[in-house]
C-alpha cells in the first residue's frame, strides 16, 4: 500500500481519479503555503508528499520517498538532505509557463510606456501627451537569463511581438533531449531555436551590454544567489529595465538600490522580494520607475493553477507506482543546491 499526505487545495476530479488507483491511501489536510508543524501521526507512514512547504518536522516524514511540490523554485526543499536519504523530488516546472511569460510582456509594455506616471496623471487630472508614453516594444532587445521553461515561453512571445530575443544558458537543448518535463502544448520553444544569440558562462557582459529588458527566470540556489550585483548591472546600458518574476535574491539588494538611485538602468518590475510582505519603508516602494507586484506572476490562484498541478501530481504518482521516469524530477545536484 502507497500512503499518500495531500496539502494543497484539492481538484476534486483529479483527486477521486488519484482515490480509484489501486494500491493507494489517501490522506487529505487542511491546505498551507506555509511551513508549519503536521502532527506526527500524520507523517511516519507517509511515502508520498504533495504540498507546497515541508512540515517544520518533516524529520518525522520516516518512510517518505517522493515529494511533488507545487511551486516552480524548490529552495524550500534545500537542506533537507533529500539526495542523501534517497527521497526523489519533482517540482512544478511548466505550470506556470503562461502566466509568468504574460506578466513579462505586460511589464515591459508597462514600463516602456511609464504607465504608473499615466495612472498618476489620470488620478491628478494631467493630460500629458509626452514622447515617454508612447514607446513600442518592438525591435527592442530582451536578454532571458536561464533558458528553461519560462524563459522559453517568454521567448516565444517575445519574438511574436517582434523582439530580438537573447538568452543566457549553460547550454539550449531540444525537448526531446531532456528529461520528462511538464509543458503545455502550442507554449514554450521545443527544439530551442528561438533565439537570436545565445551567450554562455564567461559572456555575462557580452549578454548584458546591448540589453533594452533583462528577464531573470532562473532558480535560486548557491550559485544564482547575488549572480546579479554591481558589476552586471552597471554592464546594463542606462535605458535598460530588469525584470524579476524568479527569486528577489537573485539580485543583490544593495546594488540594486543603487543602481535605481544613480540611474544605472531605467527601472525594475519586481515579483519576487527579499521581505514577504516587504516592509512599507522599504525604499524600493517609493522608485517611480519601479513596478511592485506581490510575488503573483505565477500564481496558485489561477483559473488554471490546480488543475495543472494535479496533472503533473497524478501523473507521478502513477509513473512511481509503474517504477518509469517521473516528471520535473530534480537531480541529485539541484536537491544539494548545486546547479
Amino acid at each position: 500500500m502507497i500512503n499518500i499526505l495531500i496539502d494543497v487545495p484539492i481538484h476534486p476530479e483529479k483527486l477521486a481519479h488519484l482515490k480509484n488507483l489501486p494500491g493507494t491511501s489517501i490522506t487529505v489536510i487542511d491546505a498551507s503555503e506555509s511551513k508549519r508543524i503536521i502532527p506526527s501521526e500524520l507523517l511516519r507512514d507517509k511515502h508520498i508528499l504533495f504540498c507546497s512547504q515541508p512540515a517544520l518536522n518533516f524529520d518525522d516524514m520516516t518512510s517518505l520517498e517522493f515529494i511533488q511540490i507545487a511551486s516552480s523554485g524548490y529552495n524550500q526543499l534545500l537542506g533537507l538532505n533529500l539526495a542523501d536519504k534517497g527521497i526523489r523530488a519533482c517540482n512544478a516546472k511548466g505550470v506556470f509557463d503562461v502566466p509568468i511569460a504574460e506578466w513579462c510582456i505586460c511589464m515591459m509594455i508597462n514600463l516602456a510606456r511609464d504607465l504608473r506616471n499615466m495612472i498618476r496623471n489620470q488620478e491628478s487630472k494631467v493630460w500629458d501627451r509626452s514622447a515617454r508614453f508612447q514607446k513600442e516594444i518592438r525591435g527592442s532587445t530582451v536578454g532571458i537569463w536561464g533558458y528553461g521553461s519560462i524563459g522559453r515561453e517568454t521567448a516565444r512571445l517575445a519574438k511574436a511581438l517582434g523582439m530580438t530575443v537573447y538568452a543566457m544558458s549553460r547550454s539550449i537543448k531540444k525537448s526531446s533531449d531532456m528529461p520528462e518535463i511538464y509543458r503545455m502544448p502550442g507554449t514554450g520553444d521545443p527544439d530551442g531555436l528561438l533565439p537570436d544569440r545565445v551567450f554562455i558562462a564567461g559572456q555575462e557582459i557580452d549578454f548584458l551590454q546591448d540589453l533594452d529588458f533583462l528577464i531573470l527566470t532562473m532558480p535560486l540556489t548557491n550559485s544564482t544567489e547575488g549572480i546579479i550585483g554591481e558589476k552586471e548591472l552597471r554592464a546594463l546600458p542606462d535605458r535598460a529595465f530588469i525584470l524579476n518574476p524568479a527569486r528577489g535574491p537573485i539580485i543583490q539588494e544593495d546594488a540594486l538600490l543603487k543602481a535605481l538611485q544613480k540611474g544605472w538602468i531605467a527601472g525594475a518590475a519586481l515579483d519576487t522580494h527579499y521581505h514577504y510582505p516587504m516592509p512599507p519603508d522599504h525604499p524600493l516602494w517609493s522608485f517611480p520607475n519601479v513596478i511592485f507586484t506581490p510575488h503573483i506572476s505565477g500564481s496558485s490562484l489561477s483559473q488554471n493553477f490546480a488543475s495543472r498541478i494535479w496533472d503533473i501530481f497524478v501523473q507521478n504518482v502513477e509513473r512511481f507506482m509503474a517504477e518509469k521516469p517521473l516528471i520535473n524530477e530534480l537531480s541529485p545536484s539541484k536537491l544539494r543546491g548545486d546547479s
